[in-house]
């Protein structure tokens, strides 16, 4: 890893360079490129000036205590201060780790959150939209925009499906560990007996796909108009607003009919399907790659049961941190970022454990 730091030093030293070079600054586009990753290295620079000051200080104390000179009330500080420095030094270690952890490039990305309704009938409907309330309140928490772009309801009032673009800074980052298997215990809406029912939803989130991270080819895309409907079998529009996409080699068929106009649904189902096609090749890249490498173990599995919510104990458990969480309402209302927040460390620490062998720095540093 010291090595490594010494490296990141080295091209922040170069890009700051660059950024004063004349030459660069008639540049528009590559003083962006130059900012942008000066940007991404300044954490690692300021937890490395962080890391060989405290190394100086723990050399600094050694020296006291080694030095006979020294009274022994200062020694008695000093010895002190600096089992205080050790522990701060094994911090910034582990945090000089994670931000040398391997980015996902897909961590800038926007979203296409997928909610669909499991087994549970009714219920998992009701379920399934308060999943997606819980996500899209969050989001708003977050100052993040949301779109919906598809929604199939079922007659009582839930969804059977809901695709949502949630759209702000380093959104994939933050929910990518929601994708998989979610389940509720509760007395169902739809009973009056009182007998506690089991039902699921699947949530599914996908790193949005712009137009340059995937070409569509027009000859493989059957696009069809059709009349929109909503909850009900209600005609919402009669004209032929609906836009239905089939994609000849996938079979992947996506509809949109929320929009009042054809273009936009048709803009809304081109932007899911890229969105799937894209998480497709990615999974077949990834599928690729042998089991000792992969760095995400048990992230995204969306088959995977990732978390129960039950009502009676007021109380939500995610299976992957092995934790409860006693206040269902609120994480219902959209207050989740104590859960996404243990989830990113949670995933973090994994890599580290995949990623680091020992828990110090190569080599000692030269001050």
């Amino acid at each position: 890893m010291f090595q490594e730091l010494k490296g990141v030093e080295s091209r922040y030293k170069q890009i700051n360079a660059l950024l004063s070079d004349p030459n660069i600054s008639s540049n528009p586009q590559k003083i962006r490129e130059l900012s942008r990753e000066r940007s991404e290295l300044a954490p690692i620079i300021r937890q490395y000036e962080d890391y060989k000051k405290v190394i100086k200080e723990i050399k600094e104390t050694e020296a006291i205590l080694t030095d006979n000179k020294s009274d022994q009330d200062l020694k008695l500080l000093a010895s002190s201060e600096l089992e205080q420095l050790r522990e701060k030094k094994h911090w910034l270690e582990q945090e000089l780790k994670k931000l040398l952890l391997p980015k996902d490039p897909k961590d800038e990305k926007n979203v296409i959150l997928e909610v669909r309704a499991g087994a549970g009938g009714e219920e998992a409907a009701l379920f399934a939209q308060d999943l997606l309330r819980m996500y899209t309140r969050w989001a708003e928490h977050k100052g993040w925009r949301w779109e919906l772009m598809a929604a199939s309801y079922s007659p009582i009032g839930g969804i059977k499906e809901a695709i949502v673009n949630i759209q702000g800074k380093r959104v994939y980052s933050y929910l990518k560990f929601e994708s998989g298997v979610h389940r509720v215990q509760r007395v169902p809406r739809t009973e009056a007996s009182g007998r506690i029912h089991t039902s699921t939803a699947t949530v599914a989130v996908l790193p949005e796909a712009e137009e340059i991270d995937l070409k569509l080819d027009p000859k493989d895309l059957k696009i069809e108009a059709f009349g929109a409907s909503g909850p009900g079998g209600q005609n919402v529009n009669r004209n032929y607003t609906a836009i239905r996409i089939t994609h000849g080699p996938s079979g992947i068929v996506i509809s949109c009919q929320d929009e009042k106009s054809q273009h936009r649904n048709k803009e809304k189902a081109l932007k899911i399907l890229r969105t799937r096609l894209l998480d497709i090749a990615w999974q077949q890249q990834q599928s690729k790659i042998s089991q000792d490498r992969k760095k995400q173990v048990g992230t995204g599995e969306r088959s995977e049961k990732i978390r129960t919510y039950n009502f009676p104990q007021s109380r939500v458990t995610d299976h992957r941190l092995d934790e409860n969480f006693y206040n269902i309402e609120a994480i219902l209302d959209g207050e989740i970022d104590e859960l996404i927040d243990k989830l990113v460390v949670h995933f973090q620490t994994k890599a580290l454990e995949e990623n680091q062998s020992g828990g110090a720095l190569d080599q000692p540093i030269e001050i």
